[in-house]
């Protein structure tokens, strides 16, 4: 097992992995206020595609053989489709339209919920009634969420479509969850994570394509370029290596309870840099949707971090998430 102090921490890994993640929503309004949702979209997820890239001829594992290797390259494509190119075509259209304050609560908050809903209506997981109590909850909190946005006085209708539109991105990425871990069996998670991301680059280009020639390119602020580039190193690249870390070491249910800090980070990001906020609603609703997703995501129970191996099974590998 990795070192659990200083730098090494996992629990250090994942906090540092909420933060790129959670600023990158502000970020990514920032750019999407200067050039079209789609053009915003590509260049973030093109650069990450090539950081990725960078990634795997540093860090990846080869495939097994070439089969192997096609195989794999063909289902993170696939997968691609879903968790890249339709999330973040939703997203950033979205952000084109209501604050990324509303992103950070609804799509990282919202999405354990579908995912919840999800598996217990396919008959995966079986119901507790603290589970269905945690559902019920969030599900009563988006609710009240979406009417205030509809009545809000910043934004009104418009806002309220790119509430919407954030929960399309929350619903894909609810069911890019469910289908992730049979899709991408038996492959590198950084090597799929590249694959996908390249696949969803290719295409969101294709969806920006009739928008390029009406950006003026020359007249882009140095400020822009640098967010872009924060936005495909720092969330897309390094932020997933480091998530891929900690989760190996204290298991998906803990890190998943890390992912709580994000509508943390993008609140106080939103309206510290962008002057964005909550009417009190909408606030309401926010807190009552948090508290629902804890409990559907816990069922009410701390989940306990995995144990090291002990000494007679010290030989063997680790189980692969």
């Amino acid at each position: 097992m990795p070192e659990d102090k200083g730098w090494k921490s996992p629990y250090l890994l994942l906090t540092v992995t909420m933060l790129l993640w959670g600023s990158s929503f502000a970020s990514s309004k920032s750019v999407v206020a200067q050039l079209p949702h789609s053009v915003a979209a590509l260049l973030r997820f093109g650069g990450g595609a090539v950081a990725l890239l960078a990634a795997v001829a540093v860090f990846g594992k080869p495939a097994a053989t070439p089969a192997a290797a096609r195989g794999a390259r063909r289902r993170a494509a696939l997968a691609g489709v879903l968790g890249v190119f339709a999330y973040n075509g939703f997203f950033f259209w979205g952000l084109s339209l209501a604050p990324s304050l509303d992103a950070g609560i609804v799509i990282p908050v919202l999405s354990p919920v579908l995912t919840s809903a999800l598996l217990l209506v396919t008959g995966r997981e079986r119901a507790s009634g603290r589970r269905l109590a945690g559902l019920a909850l969030g599900l009563a909190g988006a609710a009240v969420f979406f009417f205030g946005a509809g009545g809000s006085t910043h934004g009104g209708t418009t806002r309220l479509s790119g509430d919407l539109l954030y929960l399309l991105s929350a619903v894909c990425w609810a069911a890019y969850t469910l289908i992730g871990p049979r899709v991408l069996a038996g492959i590198d998670p950084l090597r799929a994570m590249t694959y996908a991301t390249c696949a969803g680059a290719v295409l969101l280009g294709a969806l920006a394509a009739p928008d390029l020639g009406e950006v003026h390119w020359n007249g882009l602020p140095a400020g822009l370029w640098l967010n872009v580039v924060f936005l495909a190193i720092g969330p897309a690249a390094v932020a997933n290596l480091l998530y891929y870390r900690g989760v190996g070491t204290v298991g998906p249910a803990s890190a998943s309870l890390m992912m709580f800090m994000v509508p943390v980070v993008t609140t106080v990001c939103a309206m510290v840099f962008l002057g964005e906020s909550l009417g009190g609603l909408q606030a309401l609703g926010a807190l009552v949707l948090l508290s629902g997703a804890v409990l559907a995501v816990t069922r009410g129970r701390v989940p306990a971090r995995p144990r090291a191996r002990t000494a007679p099974t010290a030989g063997k590998k680790p189980s692969e998430l």
